[in-house]
């Protein structure tokens, strides 16, 4: 049985706009990261997953240790639903997020923060300062890699983190443990041209080489400067992603890794080299025209992801095999017309299966989502906007 058939088997009932997760490759995907990290704890990234229940499931598999949330009221709200280790994988300055977190014991004691800069300190001290709450702090240091000198130094990478040497980040740890109510427990390091990356061509190859050695030494510097400021060993030193999870482990100075798109497995990740792609995520819209002979449209779609405006940001359709999206159109904010070859044969209410490009974001599409195994749904679960949180 094909894949859009078991998943028509198993949903036919149900209506559409509907987002279904398939267990046994998610199941997979899990075991598979949990190899590639070769015995370091592996921490999830909420932002690829945004299901609880999902979160919940894979942290109680051997290998997995800890969530990384993208927002410090998303922390504190899944420390108050029993998640015991959350880092806040980015920079906050929501004031309010901070005083919440500050005000309840069991959040401050499950949650890290992140900070690049010292305003950010300043907030955190603050907000434990009004609580008599201590709370723990992780330095982002920016994992880019640059290259040459002068006018012609290159930054390949992301814009994250202003804080880039040992030096730096020295300074950075002295000024947070200066500060009444922090403590440093760690540092971070998301090497982005390394596990964002697909490999596409032997540039990226060699920029992602470039990189690994880079950080295989820089790291190691930029621990040993700030366990210098700190009197005491760094118990945290966060690194990788889903496509970088073999190196960066190859680090014995990494204590975890974070992965979270290589659970659902978009569209985005499908050239990576160092993982067999295993697609678990889909989302299905049923045909409501047929508007030309070779053309369908169905409901909704429009889900595009974050970055750049281009065409692998959109949704790919990818059940029954052979349709596309039409270039002037796309997908749309109410229907998606589609290209359909002769034998496809699309009908008004035939479902399409369709893979998003990014990982988590789809789901704040979708109140619920229906885990699928086999030919049959095993059961639904709220995504966080079907629990009525949306944390941006």
């Amino acid at each position: 049985m094909t894949l859009g058939e078991r998943l028509d088997a198993a949903t036919g009932h149900l209506p559409a706009p509907l987002a279904v997760v398939d267990l046994d490759a998610l199941e997979a995907n899990a075991t598979d990261l949990v190899t590639r990290a070769a015995g370091t704890p592996v921490r999830v990234a909420s932002k690829s997953v945004r299901v609880r229940a999902v979160l919940d499931a894979v942290l109680a598999r051997p290998g997995f240790a800890g969530v990384m949330a993208y927002s410090v009221r998303e922390a504190v709200w899944l420390a108050q639903q029993g998640v015991t280790d959350v880092l806040v994988g980015y920079p906050s300055i929501d004031t309010a997020g901070l005083d919440e977190l500050a005000a309840d014991p069991v959040a401050a004691a499950a949650v890290t923060l992140m900070v690049d800069d010292v305003v950010q300190a300043d907030l955190a001290a603050k907000a434990a300062a009004a609580h008599g709450s201590a709370l723990a702090v992780c330095l982002d240091v920016d994992a880019s890699l640059r290259v040459g000198i002068g006018p012609l130094r290159a930054h390949l990478g992301v814009r994250r983190s202003p804080v880039h040497t040992p030096d730096e980040a020295a300074a950075l740890a002295h000024a947070v443990v200066q500060r009444d109510g922090l403590t440093v427990r760690g540092v971070m390091f998301y090497e982005a041209q390394v596990a964002g990356m697909p490999d596409s061509s032997a540039a990226v190859r060699a920029v992602k080489r470039l990189s690994v050695r880079d950080l295989a030494r820089r790291r190691g510097l930029v621990v040993d400067a700030v366990s210098q400021v700190t009197g005491e060993r760094l118990t945290l030193v966060n690194s990788g992603g889903s496509g970088s999870v073999e190196t960066s482990v190859s680090d014995p100075t990494v204590t975890e890794v974070t992965a979270g798109s290589g659970l659902f497995v978009p569209t985005l990740f499908d050239h990576y080299r160092s993982f067999e792609p295993r697609p678990a995520a889909f989302f299905g819209l049923d045909v409501v025209r047929v508007p030309a002979p070779g053309f369908a449209t169905t409901f909704g779609g429009g889900y595009i992801a974050s970055g750049p405006p281009t065409a692998s940001r959109q949704p790919r359709p990818v059940w029954p095999a052979g349709l596309a999206l039409t270039p002037r159109e796309g997908a749309g904010e109410v229907q998606t017309p589609l290209r359909v070859p002769a034998r496809a044969d699309l009908r008004i209410g035939d479902r399409v299966w369709f893979r998003h490009a990014k990982s988590g974001e789809v789901m704040e599409r979708f109140a619920h989502v229906h885990l699928v195994r086999g030919e049959a749904v095993e059961r639904t679960v709220p995504t966080y906007r079907g629990e009525g949180r949306s944390f941006g």
